[in-house]
């Protein structure tokens, strides 16, 4: 396999992985602060996943 090969396929994975995460994400049920609390632990494991797999993308890029 080509390096663009990989490369294509790892984005495709990582696409694909950082779409099914935000999908777990469910919406408050008021448009307020109060109601985001009540998710917020939810959304800070989901920051801290994002931003993991946008260093691991990052790194794989600086590789090839």
């Amino acid at each position: 396999m080509s390096k663009n090969r990989i490369e294509a396929f790892t984005d495709a994975v990582i696409a694909i992985v950082m779409t099914l995460l935000v999908l777990e994400l469910h919406q408050p049920k008021n448009d307020t602060f109060q109601a985001f609390l009540g998710i917020e632990h939810q959304f800070i494991i989901y920051l801290i996943s994002f931003v993991m797999l946008a260093i691991y993308w990052n790194n794989h890029h600086h590789l090839f």
